[in-house]
């Protein structure tokens, strides 16, 4: 065998090895993609029930106006995101709105009888267990595709094309999260 050939083939496997390593990390990026979509559809109803929620909450606690405030912000922060990471961001500002909501409610026990609240109640517990559902996919898919791109060599085609490590979607503020009141009767 000629020289010329044997430099052709090991030309020809090392760009069959790049476009294999480089369609991996597509594929692995497009499943996060993926994953975050299932949550964006989560988290669109959980913005679309929160207004009915606001409205049925202020015929009790008209003097809450700031925490309907930021959730409304929260809405319009969402409805204008186009990143992932700035659909996280705005999901963090609900999560903080809606925790100070729940304190509210919980202190006035007429709302917690509202029929309305008590329905709205259970519908957002329904999507929030969806929610956690999806986002501990997402979390894996992120994962993966963080590892893929961190390991030798895929890391070399990773920084060649400038593919970057992608951020999970995590419960900020867990300590508050945690002494939160829960969404129940």
């Amino acid at each position: 065998m000629s020289p010329l050939i044997i430099i052709l083939i090991i030309i020809a496997l090392a760009v069959f090895f790049v476009i294999a390593k480089y369609n991996g990390i597509i594929q692995m990026r497009n499943n996060r993609q993926n994953a975050f979509a299932d949550i964006d559809v989560q988290l669109q109803q959980r913005f679309d029930l929160v207004p009915n929620l606001v409205d049925t909450v202020k015929w009790y606690a008209t003097h809450e106006q700031a925490i309907f405030d930021k959730i409304m912000d929260a809405r319009k922060a969402y409805s204008w995101a186009w990143s992932v990471d700035d659909k996280i961001a705005a999901n963090g500002m609900l999560t903080w709105a809606l925790w100070r909501l729940f304190a509210v409610v919980e202190s006035n026990p007429e709302l917690k009888a509202n029929q309305n609240f008590m329905q709205l109640q259970t519908e957002l517990a329904d999507i929030e267990n969806k929610l956690a559902a999806v986002r501990r996919f997402f979390n894996s898919s992120t994962n993966e595709y963080n590892t893929y791109i961190q390991v030798f060599p895929t890391n070399i085609i990773a920084t060649i094309f400038n593919f970057k490590s992608e951020i999970f979607f995590e419960v900020e503020n867990r300590e508050e999260v945690a002494k939160s009141p829960k969404v129940g009767f």
